[in-house]
């Protein structure tokens, strides 16, 4: 299985996508995104917060979409270009500009996402139900597990309409993906009804030892004067005996086994959390879309094993990497705002289990890697000179400039990475295309939408 190919504890300040495009295939056993919800809303942090300075804007238009990214959607997924060509006429054009920004980084999470992996996208009610269906295109829907409703508030006024209360988080993972279950610990209610019996080891119910009802039956002899089909064989009912396991009631004559409520690990979590609020007291930073780190460590307790490789690829205040951090996780982080570095230096200081469990000690921070540029993968080998796919790159192109279109002879022909390399852009065929010498000289180092706007706005093609 392919490494990452950075340190532990790295953090990178810049397009989530140019870096995704630098990371090792299949290197990442967990990835937890809580991208902008396009709200059509500008968030800031509050002057004098931990998080000042933060900022992002959730309104999406086509004109600020790299066009170069509808065009790399056509060509490696078919159905979900189609699914997107028909957003307008459901949405809007600017659902269908989030979509695309979201489809293009999805499509490099998933090649960076192991087999046994897990994804989970946080969203609400503003594009769930269109983020659902765009993971159906990009992962499949056989991986789909379960829309997740967060409650994060316990009342809301919302006018003409039913009070919005919760988030959703939409979980896929693959056929042999890590599944740790969770539980929830029982509420007072439910202790005081079900275990009311006590003795010296503590609270506890009682469960049949009769196996009648089961299927597949059971152990048919007689115990202490009892003939009956009994769950457990006879030596186990003498051991669980001696362990003063066994409970007589007081009326009747027929045995229970006790059940201690220190053995309960609880109620196997549901889809719909309702035990964990919004971020508050210490734990708050000021960032305007803070999660709770408690839902964090659920999550990431859920569908990952110690060691295992945590990735964030919108990081914003850090708190899926302070909750892999307590954990034991690997983990990485992407976020377009330098405060993000501030912040996971700070949560880490403060709040992450560091070395030998004490808080505040200064050790781990000199161990987080900060970087402003993507990394070069490594798990591709050596690749051949990216000039020698030339005449490949001539014929599919049937001799015509990727940029003006023009057909040229093979000597005014220029190879060029679609994505540069400076922006996580690879040297495969898959990247490459053939330029002119004007059109490369004009496009540069820069993304081929740069490129298609200034011949556009020159009348060079439509």
């Amino acid at each position: 299985m392919p490494e990452p190919n950075w340190k532990n504890r790295t953090i990178w300040t810049g397009d989530n996508l140019d870096v995704l495009r630098g990371m090792n295939s299949q290197s990442v056993d967990l990835i937890y995104l809580d991208p902008p919800f396009n709200s059509n809303k500008a968030f800031s942090a509050p002057i004098g917060s931990e998080a000042a300075g933060a900022a992002f804007k959730d309104t999406w238009h086509l004109s600020e979409i790299d066009i170069a990214w509808h065009g790399e959607i056509a060509d490696r997924e078919p159905s979900l270009y189609q699914y997107l060509a028909g957003i307008p006429a459901t949405h809007s054009k600017g659902m269908k500009a989030y979509l695309i920004m979201m489809a293009v980084r999805l499509l490099e999470m998933r090649r960076v996402l192991r087999p046994n992996g897990s994804l989970y996208l946080h969203c609400d009610d503003a594009a769930g139900h269109y983020l659902k269906v765009l993971l159906d295109c990009v992962f499949g829907a056989r991986w789909f597990r379960n829309s997740i409703t967060w409650q994060r508030y316990g009342s809301h006024n919302d006018a003409k309409r039913y009070g919005r209360v919760g988030d959703y988080i939409l979980f896929y993972a693959g056929p042999n993906a890590i599944w740790n279950p969770q539980f929830q610990p029982l509420d007072a209610e439910t202790i005081e009804k079900n275990y009311r019996q006590v003795d010296d080891r503590g609270r506890f119910t009682t469960s049949p030892l009769q196996a009648r009802t089961l299927s597949g039956g059971g152990y048919e002899f007689t115990w202490r004067g009892i003939k009956d089909v009994w769950k457990f064989p006879e030596h186990r009912l003498n051991e669980l005996e001696n362990e003063g396991r066994i409970y007589w009631p007081p009326r009747g004559r027929i045995p229970r086994r006790k059940v201690y409520l220190d053995e309960n690990r609880g109620r196997p979590l549901a889809d719909v959390m309702t035990d964990i609020g919004i971020a508050s007291g210490k734990e708050r930073t000021g960032y305007p879309t803070q999660k709770p780190l408690a839902l964090l460590e659920r999550l990431i307790s859920a569908s990952s094993n110690p060691d295992g490789v945590v990735l964030d690829p919108f990081c914003g205040c850090a708190t899926a990497l302070v909750a892999a951090e307590r954990l034991g996780r690997q983990w990485a982080g992407i976020d377009l705002s330098p405060k993000a570095v501030d912040l996971v230096r700070a949560r880490l200081q403060n709040e992450a289990a560091i070395d030998a469990g004490a808080k505040g000690q200064q050790g781990l921070l000199g161990r987080l890697t900060v970087l402003m540029q993507p990394l070069r993968r490594t798990d591709q080998g050596k690749l051949s000179d990216y000039r020698t796919h030339k005449h490949s790159l001539y014929g599919r192109q049937e001799g015509r400039c990727a940029g003006c279109r023009t057909h040229f002879p093979f000597r005014n022909m220029t190879v060029d990475h679609v994505a540069p390399r400076s922006k996580g852009g690879s040297d495969h065929m898959e990247n490459l295309q053939l330029l002119c010498n004007a059109c490369n000289s004009t496009k540069g180092d820069r993304e081929q939408s740069y490129l298609i706007a200034k011949l556009k706005a020159q009348g060079t093609i439509p």
